[in-house]
């Protein structure tokens, strides 16, 4: 790890990952966000039998920031299976959108490989955003 907050960021989404609800696709997911007021706040994935009902990780995390008192994303990582990075889907790094900077930080790491770094606009180029609807 990089810095002491990327490894509290990497402990928190391993500690909840361990926690995913992923009876079908057996692929479990866990993210940690460090929030505007220093908190740091996780969530896991939880699937459903009826697809697309379940929620990914970063949608669990988010929904804790929010619920906790956070405002905004300052940095994010994801962690799952494998050797390749565990990037967000396309949903999640539109629901990052919503509550980043374009210049924040996502970490994506597939535990057993290396972690990939990039901001989130090399995540989600051309994106749309709060702004565009005058907030």
């Amino acid at each position: 790890m990089s810095t002491p907050t990327d490894q509290a960021l990497f402990s928190a989404a391993e500690a909840i990952r361990a926690k995913a609800y992923a009876p079908y696709s057996k692929f479990k997911v866990g993210a940690a966000i460090l929030a505007d007021d220093g908190t740091i706040y996780s969530g896991c994935n939880i699937e459903n039998a009826a697809y697309p009902q379940g929620n990914c990780a970063e949608t669990s995390a988010i929904a804790a920031m929010i619920a906790g008192g956070g405002k905004r994303i300052t940095r994010i990582y994801v962690t799952g299976p494998g050797k390749a990075p565990v990037t967000p889907c396309g949903g999640c790094r539109q629901r990052i959108r919503e509550f980043a900077n374009l210049d924040v930080t996502v970490i994506s790491h597939g535990i057993e490989g290396e972690p990939l770094t990039c901001t989130l606009e090399q995540l989600l180029p051309h994106s749309f955003g709060p702004e565009f609807l005058g907030k």
